[in-house]
């Protein structure tokens, strides 16, 4: 079958993106990408030889605009959703999975112009403002935070839970700033450095690639070892050999620490839209599988008391939580609505 992915803006939307072109692909299908010329779209699919084609439309953010610039926004949106409808007609497409961001809209609203069955994935548990508004619309609403979802679980890649282990002590530590890195993450890092090499536990750092030099001297003042990456495409390795996670909660990142069974103390961003970061780790909370807590000071001394834990329960719940083969199971699912 023929479909289209649309979507992205950020990492975490078209990671969800790639996981469904590589189910489909092993399933025979095909697929085709309309994105946005904004964002991380072009970085992530315009040399990718998964789907048969890809398109980058120029569209913007309308939700965050005033004045001038959501008329321009507006504007925008209103022609790629005509060429989006035109490039859904002209390679014959059976669906649409929007996996969310401000670069779904045209291609989502064009298929519901064209009668096309509109799928969504909605990776967050504060729920995007463009998927709540085409939820009523969409034959399937997929959401990991929900237990109403027709489908459980949130599409991951199979290396993380190839790679999964269940932790007890620690014996490593890892910080995770995102794909962008996050200073305040980096500061913690580098504020109890110290104490965690004294205590003879491993340090892991994905420092972003901006501040990665000012962390790796960081580390050489304080005369730390530790191993610091700018940004890494093998994060299932990286977090395979840590046994606590100091990390953002996007929700990509958070999904992968579950399959890895890898816990972690979450310091939502907190200028994420919709606070959404925060949001996505109370699920986490919620289910006692680990911890959640807000940019502040004393972080230090909250991050210190945790490496007493002991893990074994919980790594086991976050292996609970995660399942395999999600991407497939959407696909499955989406070509059985379509052929009714």
């Amino acid at each position: 079958m023929k479909f289209c992915i649309c979507g992205g803006g950020t990492g975490g939307h078209l990671m969800i993106a790639r996981s469904l072109v590589d189910s489909a692909v092993k399933e025979g299908d095909e697929a085709i990408f309309i994105g946005s010329t904004n964002g991380q779209d072009r970085r992530y699919f315009e040399h990718n030889s998964s789907f048969s084609h890809v398109y980058f439309l120029e569209t913007l953010g309308v939700v965050n605009k005033r004045g001038l610039g959501k008329i321009r926004s507006l504007w925008l949106l209103a022609k790629a959703i005509f060429k989006a409808r035109k490039l859904l007609q002209k390679h014959a497409v059976k669906a649409v999975y929007s996996v969310g961001g401000f670069s779904a809209a045209p291609a989502a609203i064009g298929a519901l112009i064209s009668g096309i069955p509109l799928f969504i994935h909605e990776q967050n548990a504060a729920h995007g403002k463009l998927n709540s508004i085409l939820r009523p619309f969409a034959k399937r609403y997929i959401c990991a935070y929900e237990d109403s979802s027709p489908i459980k679980g949130y599409p991951v890649e199979e290396v993380l839970f190839q790679k999964a282990r269940v932790r007890d002590e620690i014996k490593s530590i890892i910080f995770l700033g995102g794909s962008q890195g996050a200073k305040a993450i980096n500061d913690l890092a580098l504020g109890v450095a110290c104490e965690v090499a004294k205590r003879g536990i491993k340090i892991i750092h994905q420092a972003g690639e901006k501040d990665y030099e000012r962390v790796v001297q960081g580390y050489k003042d304080l005369r730390v070892d530790a191993v610091v990456v700018g940004f890494s495409n093998d994060l299932a390795t990286l977090i395979s050999h840590a046994d606590l996670a100091i990390s953002r909660s996007g929700a990509s990142t958070l999904w992968e620490l579950c399959a890895n069974g890898l816990p972690a103390l979450f310091i939502p961003y907190p200028h994420a839209a919709a606070d959404h970061q925060f949001y996505n780790a109370q699920f986490i909370v919620k289910h006692n599988l680990g911890w959640c807590e807000r940019e502040a000071e004393g972080l230090d001394a909250k991050l210190l008391a945790l490496l007493d834990e002991k893990l074994e329960k919980k790594s086991r719940a976050l292996m609970h939580y995660s399942k395999k083969g999600v991407a497939k199971a959407m696909i499955d699912d989406m070509k059985r609505v379509v052929n009714g």
